[in-house]
C-alpha cells in the first residue's frame, strides 16, 4: 500500500521519522491483522488507550485554545467531539462485552509508556504553540488512519477495531487534520514553510511522538 495522502506536512514528517514503519507495522498491529493477538493483550491495550484518549481529547481542547483562526478552533473542537462521542464509546462497548464495565475502565491505572506519551503531547501544547501541538498530535491521528487503511477488510476477531480506523469517517478526519496542519503552517510561516528551520523543529517533535507510539504498542504486546 502506498502512503496515504493526508497533506504535505504529514508526507514530509512521515518520510523523516526514523521509526514510522516500526510504529505502523509493529508486531501488535500485525497480530491484529492476523487475528492472533491474545484477547487479554488487546483488552489491556484498550484500557490503556481509553486513558490515553482522555488526555488526547484534553490536548485537542488545548489546541482550540491555541487556535489563531475560527477554522482552526472549529477543527480542534470537532476532533474533541469525535474522540469523546465516537472513539471512546467504542472502547467502552468492547470492554463491556468482555465484562469490563465503565467504572473499571475509568479506574485503569496508567502505564508508564502511557504516561510518557500523553505528558509529552500535553507539554508540547503547554510550552509551545499550535504548531508544536499539531506536530505531537499528528502521529496518532494519521498513523491510525494509515494502519486502518492498510488493514481494511482483514476480518477476524479485531475487525470492528480495524474498520473504525479504515472507515470513511475516520479517514475524513485524517484528511481534515492534514489540511488543518498545512493551513496552520502557511498562516504562521508563509508559503515556504517546508524550507524553514522551524519546520525541522516540528519534524523532530513528530518523530519523538512516533517513537512514543512504538512504545505504546510494545506495552500492549507485553500485556499487564
Amino acid at each position: 500500500m502506498s502512503a496515504p495522502d493526508y497533506g504535505r506536512a504529514f508526507t514530509l514528517w512521515r518520510a523523516s521519522a526514523p521509526q514510522w514503519q516500526a510504529y505502523t507495522r509493529h508486531e501488535f498491529v500485525e497480530a491484529l491483522r492476523r487475528g492472533d493477538l491474545p484477547r487479554a493483550n488487546f483488552l489491556h491495550y484498550l484500557r490503556q488507550d481509553y486513558v490515553f484518549l482522555t488526555h488526547f481529547a484534553r490536548a485537542w481542547a488545548l489546541a482550540a485554545a491555541k487556535a489563531a483562526t475560527m477554522a482552526e478552533m472549529q477543527a480542534a473542537s470537532a476532533t474533541v467531539q469525535a474522540l469523546v462521542h465516537h472513539e471512546m464509546p467504542l472502547h467502552v462497548q468492547i470492554c463491556a462485552d468482555e465484562w469490563i464495565d465503565a467504572q473499571a475502565l475509568e479506574a485503569t491505572i496508567e502505564a508508564p509508556a502511557n504516561l510518557a506519551y500523553t505528558r509529552y503531547v500535553l507539554e508540547a501544547g503547554y510550552s509551545g504553540d499550535f504548531l508544536d501541538l499539531m506536530a505531537a498530535l499528528a502521529p496518532c491521528v494519521m498513523g491510525y488512519g494509515e494502519i486502518g487503511a492498510r488493514l481494511k477488510g482483514a476480518g477476524g476477531p479485531y475487525s470492528d477495531w480495524i474498520e473504525t480506523y479504515a472507515g470513511e469517517e475516520y479517514q475524513a478526519l485524517c484528511h481534515d487534520v492534514g489540511a488543518l496542519i498545512d493551513g496552520a503552517l502557511a498562516h504562521r510561516l508563509g508559503p515556504d514553510w517546508a524550507s524553514l528551520p522551524r519546520f525541522e523543529h516540528l519534524a523532530q517533535k513528530f518523530a519523538t511522538a512516533t517513537r512514543l507510539e512504538v512504545g505504546f504498542w510494545q506495552m500492549g504486546l507485553e500485556g499487564a
